[in-house]
């Protein structure tokens, strides 16, 4: 399950991960409880969220081609000293007093630009720090990384929120950003597997968008992605709402609902780095069962049932994550993995701004159960249908039936399936 953390070049990436991690999710908690509390408007929320997706949205694939071209390490220590500064500034103005919602929506953007290389180039830089054989192992611990920081991210900013103010998880946030700094700066270059950087040339985005269009593989796992991360993955909208406006609590009950989730997402990301392989059945099966979930959530009548529920939703939330992520790298070439990793990425986060606002405007004039729900049915048909089209286009049909006596469903050619039934008679 840790067998990529025997990598040094790693070890130091994956330490300084956690706390800078921690510090994003304060930052997040934060920022979604400071909107409100200055609008009352959950529409506002999720302008938010959408100014901090919009830029990968608008910019993704361009970051991709740079990265491509570019040595991922100094490349990471220029994106991450601009995310630091930026919640140093949004710290400075809290804390003074100054805060207005456009210096939020203004962050936000900020980091959203500095996303746009960054975040490709930390999924590919792993590449290089433990070769292939270590990569589907330690995208898996990214993503648990990633959880683990929001397991205490949610809960102290809640602390500090009801205590001190929402400015010290600002000023926390940007100060985490040393970690990763350092973290970089003490690497051994040597250790770091080569890999060939694109030559500067025109068309390389045209060359990405081409080598997409010609793997089916890589088209229906984006396109599945794209459709969870648009209307399903809009818990900043959701969980302020529930907490504020359905079961009327703080912002103790919004970091709880967070952690819960966390917990689910930490367990889904470990049991993916269990997986020898990322197989698209598993996708599919996540996505229905996120979606499902959300739709039950929805309806949940109290506030605990609400909270259990956060458990289940983040684990498969998060098998649907690190299942297409590991997919789409194991199988790209790397000399493109920058650009197809920014498409992911872009459908990945770039929903964000064509989701949240479509979830704030149906939060506030339905409800939110009413926009938790419509997310679930979207994630979870969509899903379904792009299940049944890959099981026509590979000739496959559904199997029922008992393996050691137990029941035992599955996608098997329809050749086999014929010789089964053929046997059985």
């Amino acid at each position: 399950m840790f067998s990529s953390l025997k990598s040094r070049n790693y070890r130091l990436f994956f330490a300084g991960q956690v706390v800078s991690n921690t510090g994003t999710w304060m930052q997040r908690i934060a920022q979604d409880w400071l909107v409100l509390s200055l609008t009352g408007s959950s529409t506002a929320v999720g302008v938010t969220t959408a100014l901090q997706f919009l830029p990968m949205l608008l910019f993704g694939l361009y970051g991709g081609v740079l990265v491509d071209r570019l040595p991922k390490r100094p490349t990471l220590l220029v994106t991450q000293s601009a995310m630091a500064v930026t919640g140093l500034a949004l710290a400075f103005l809290t804390l003074s007093g100054h805060v207005e919602v456009w210096h939020v929506y203004l962050a936000a953007f900020a980091v959203g630009l500095a996303t746009v290389v960054d975040n490709p180039a930390r999924q590919t830089f792993v590449s290089e720090m433990v070769g292939p054989d270590q990569l589907q192992n330690a995208v898996s611990l990214n993503s648990a990384n990633f959880q683990s920081a929001r397991l205490i991210g949610p809960a102290v900013a809640g602390l500090m929120i009801t205590g001190v103010g929402t400015g010290w998880a600002f000023l926390a946030n940007g100060l985490s950003f040393v970690a990763p700094i350092t973290g970089l700066l003490l690497m051994r270059s040597r250790e770091l597997h080569a890999v060939e950087r694109a030559p500067r040339g025109k068309g390389q985005l045209r060359e990405g968008l081409h080598y997409v269009a010609g793997r089916p593989d890589l088209i229906w796992t984006i396109v599945l992605v794209g459709f969870v991360s648009t209307f399903g993955f809009n818990f900043p909208v959701y969980l302020s709402a529930f907490a504020d406006d359905v079961f009327h609590a703080g912002a103790g009950s919004y970091s709880l609902f967070n952690t819960l989730m966390a917990v689910g997402s930490l367990a889904g990301a470990l049991l993916a780095a269990r997986r020898g392989t990322a197989r698209m059945r598993v996708l599919v099966a996540g996505a229905v069962a996120f979606g499902t979930l959300e739709i039950v959530a929805a309806l949940a009548p109290s506030l605990w049932l609400f909270a259990l529920l956060m458990v289940p939703i983040g684990m498969f939330g998060m098998t649907v994550n690190v299942t297409a992520n590991s997919s789409v790298q194991l199988s790209t070439d790397p000399a493109m993995r920058g650009r197809v990793m920014s498409l992911y990425m872009m459908v990945f986060m770039g929903g964000a701004p064509l989701g949240a606002p479509i979830a704030g405007w149906i939060t506030d004039a339905y409800g939110v159960r009413a926009g938790l729900a419509a997310g679930g049915v979207i994630a979870a048909s969509a899903a379904v249908t792009i299940g049944l089209f890959l099981a026509r286009v590979g000739n496959l049909r559904l199997s029922v039936g008992w393996h050691h006596g137990h029941p035992r469903v599955g996608l098997v050619p329809r050749e086999r399936e014929r010789e089964r039934l053929a046997t059985a008679a």
